[in-house]
């Protein structure tokens, strides 16, 4: 009888805490169960419990506590809580909260993600994407601009302009396209085909002059400005980093000194501007600059401010003093980029953007405008060069025949290949939710982070992968290499905007820790505030959150009371999972937190493995969205099935690192007892995924087409020939000629052919002489051979070609 009590009483409790139902139900729990014991089991069972629900009682119920627990507690908190500095302040402001708070919760409520579905893009957006986007990638040959050019064909060029590429972020009544962010991702997608033509469109669309006067620009500049930055007039770059300034943006030496100077023979109050910035996009080309600086008025021209802090103005081209026009040469893809320097460069105050009223707030400005950029140009090519490349390596690994099969049937080439199909999948969910987030009025600082970090990280995967299949297709550079330029270029979506590694180990939990925790943040302000009934309210909440997590996550790992989610048969248990590790999440964070207070910010790796954590169970949503959402085709259900369990894997992955390295031992071997209780479950996507995987991107599938349907796959808009196209006409034809391919084997194993008919072009005119082969057949396999060598051919050059400076050259062999 004792046993069953206490069952019953831990059960009672767990069932509370789960539902965080607070103190009440607790005690009663401990009280009822506590009597029964007193006269129908142990005395010692009954002793405990009701001793706990003394305990509780006094601590947990707000009538007892705030007279003498509260007070105590508040004290400690202030000497414990970490310091926000003003730089972190605004930071944490910026953006806001919306399905990251959820899974911080441990609790995600699946309405608030589903509530808002993805419409797709208006008519106009639509034929944008197909028609202009089309157009202009279909001038775009890699070797061409990167090697032959390091820019952009001016026919190319003058159609960006006129066709308002640059301006797609800029209202209609400013002359530019007004488009959905949507709609940018999906222009974003289609241009990624060429990472040149992607960046050059992208820049001045995200973090830039546009999207600033836009949002801060005073009228006179948003009338004079928008509408030359939409046609192409004007052409912009922000200058933020340097030298001495790239991850921390905020310690940037640049400086811009209030002072009075004469112009036209007036004295005009204005800045002094010495500054050094480098790895600028588009600066070489640029015609007007947006320039982050550091503002002090030490002579208090403008008032007492001394220190204003960051400040972003607005510089034509042709001021005299800056020093703009030289070039970087990014690896793999030398887009315009260069140095810009100034030195006792003068400008008005009315070139701050927003005016004199916005000096100091461009640290605000910029966070504000980062978060949703971030969501938004590298993720978007990321996700775009990921379908171009299941388009290149699906129909290249099919074409391409060794030991008389096609490289795709082989497991080795398989498992690079479904690893390509499901980045791809959760690359394109990731941005596209979100993207509509976005639209709905989200502005999701810490997603930005997560698809910037891992999606770029998925970009360099990808392509390693596809490289790797293609063999020597696409190591030896030319005109007919799609993936090689693109490939060495990976490296500078993993640099720029945030490099990640800092974006790992530093912004997606860090700024996440505090930011959508449903407490901290509260606690923080009230500590602030010195708000007492605020802090009982916020720490008593958090407690309970903790609890009730560690009740959600060690039930769930049991398979008890699984949560109840809004999804069909064949993806309810992924959501189940996810829910369940949501919990192990937040508790982890918690106990992070309180065993390590400020030192968190230093463990970097702990806060990397808990960021992963938090970055898988939010790109697991956006799949489960995306399949709630879309109508799937044959063979997606294994594709999402794969992604799914790619992803969970790797939440208890790293839930595991983060325990093994958690530096309180006594904290992290409980944390494992009760998220990990039976163990790590969740096991990498077994070969049989894999294999189905590689075959619906390798043949003509819907699978293949919905991964490729916001991808370059048409032919005939440009002078550039698409690869995607033409593997996708070989593909279409496959089921026939493989018949035909068998066939010729065949006879020639049976001695019908002549032995010396090695080349397929010998063996099918032997094949025809033999009466093997209709003429039709014969016919046809010349036309599809002819396509499949053209696919499989490298460039060769002249043996003086690489050299730039032609003095150098050696004769090897003289006569």
């Amino acid at each position: 009888m004792t046993l069953i009590l206490f069952l019953v009483a831990l059960a009672g409790l767990l069932y509370v805490m789960r539902r965080e139902s607070g103190a009440k139900p607790a005690i009663g729990v401990m009280a009822v169960v506590g009597v029964l014991s007193l006269f129908l089991a142990s005395g010692w069972l009954a002793f405990v419990l009701l001793a706990g629900a003394a305990v509780t009682a006094v601590a947990g119920l707000p009538q007892f506590r705030q007279s003498w627990l509260t007070p105590r507690v508040f004290a400690m908190f202030k000497k414990v809580a970490p310091k926000v500095s003003d730089t972190e302040k605004v930071a944490l402001e910026a953006g806001t909260v919306g399905w990251d708070g959820e899974l911080f919760t441990g609790r995600p409520d699946w309405h608030n993600l589903l509530i808002n579905r993805h419409t797709g893009l208006s008519e106009e957006e639509q034929a944008f994407v197909d028609d202009q986007c089309a157009q202009a990638i279909s001038m775009c040959n890699a070797w061409d601009l990167a090697v032959e050019r390091a820019d952009l064909p001016k026919e190319l060029w003058d159609f960006l302009k006129k066709e308002k590429f640059f301006g797609m972020i800029i209202p209609k009544e400013y002359g530019g396209l007004g488009f959905s962010a949507k709609a940018q991702t999906a222009v974003l997608q289609k241009l990624a085909a060429n990472e040149m033509l992607m960046v050059t469109v992208g820049v001045p669309n995200s973090l830039g002059p546009g999207e600033l006067l836009v949002k801060y620009g005073t009228e006179e500049q948003k009338d004079y400005y928008l509408p030359r930055l939409a046609d192409g007039r004007e052409v912009p770059c922000f200058g933020l980093t340097g030298p001495r300034a790239g991850s921390d943006a905020t310690s940037l030496p640049d400086t811009g000194i209030v002072c009075k100077q004469e112009v036209d023979g007036k004295e005009v109050v204005g800045i002094r501007l010495n500054f050094e910035k480098r790895w600028i996009t588009l600066a070489p080309v640029a015609t007007v600059v947006g320039l982050a600086f550091r503002m002090f008025d030490p002579d208090g021209l403008l008032g007492d401010t001394k220190d204003y802090g960051i400040t972003c103005a607005l510089i034509p081209r042709d001021t005299e003093g800056m020093e703009i026009g030289r070039r970087h040469c990014p690896i793999g893809s030398p887009f315009m980029n260069g140095p810009i320097k100034g030195k006792d460069v003068f400008i008005p105050l009315d070139y701050i953007i927003g005016g004199q009223e916005m000096a100091g707030q461009g640290w605000r400005m910029l966070v504000e405008c980062l978060s949703v950029g971030r969501c938004i140009t590298l993720p978007s090519g990321a996700a775009g060069a990921a379908a171009y490349a299941v388009g290149t390596a699906g129909g290249f690994t099919r074409i391409r025949r060794q030991f008389n099969t096609p490289v795709a049937e082989m497991e080795g080439v398989q498992a690079p290949l479904a690893r390509i199909a499901a980045k791809t999948y959760i690359a394109q969910a990731a941005v596209n939710h979100t993207a509509n987030m976005i639209d709905r009025g989200e502005k999701p600082a810490v997603p930005s982070a997560i698809l910037k970090y891992h999606l770029t990280e998925f970009q360099r995967e990808i392509l390693t992968d596809a490289m790797d299949v293609h063999g020597g297709k696409t190591v030896t550079l030319g005109p007919r290499n799609y993936l090689g330029i693109g490939y060495s270029g990976a490296a500078v979506s993993i640099t720029v905007e945030g490099a990640n590694i800092m974006t790992r180990s530093l912004m997606i939990f860090g700024q996440g820790a505090i930011r959508c925790h449903p407490y901290v943040l509260k606690e923080l302000a009230a500590k602030d505030n010195d708000d007492i009934k605020a802090f009982d309210e916020a720490f008593f909440g958090h407690a309970g959150l903790i609890f009730g997590n560690a009740a959600r996550a060690f039930t769930q790992a049991l398979g008890l009371g699984k949560a109840d989610v809004p999804f069909d048969s064949a993806s309810r248990k992924y959501a189940q999972a996810l829910a369940r590790f949501s919990s192990a999440f937040g508790l982890c964070a918690d106990a992070a937190m309180t065993t390590l207070g400020g030192e968190l910010k230093m463990r970097e790796l702990i806060s990397a493995r808990l960021g992963d954590m938090l970055a898988n169970l939010y790109l697991a949503s956006m799949v489960l969205k995306n399949w709630h959402e879309t109508q799937p085709v044959d063979g997606e259900k294994e594709l999402m099935q794969y992604s799914l369990a790619y992803l969970l894997h790797r939440t208890e992955l790293a839930l595991d690192e983060f325990l093994q390295n958690l530096p309180n031992r006594p904290v992290a071997l409980a944390l494992r007892a009760i998220t990990l209780p039976l163990g790590c479950r969740w096991d990498a996507p077994h070969d049989d995924l894999a294999r189905k995987l590689a075959r619906s991107i390798t043949t003509d599938t819907p699978v293949r087409n919905k991964l490729m349907a916001g991808a370059w796959t048409t032919d005939g808009e440009g002078t550039v020939e698409n690869p995607v196209a033409r593997y996708n006409g070989l593909l279409k034809d496959y089921d026939k000629a493989e018949q035909l391919y068998r066939k010729a084997t065949k006879a020639y194993a049976k001695g019908e052919l002549p032995m010396t008919a090695l080349h397929p072009e010998e063996r099918f005119e032997a094949a025809l002489e033999a009466g093997v082969f209709s003429k039709e057949e014969a016919d046809f396999m010349r036309q599809y051979e002819e396509v499949v060598l053209e696919m499989l051919t490298v460039d060769d050059f002249p043996f003086d070609e690489f050299a730039r400076n032609r003095e150098t050259l050696i004769d090897h062999n003289p006569a």
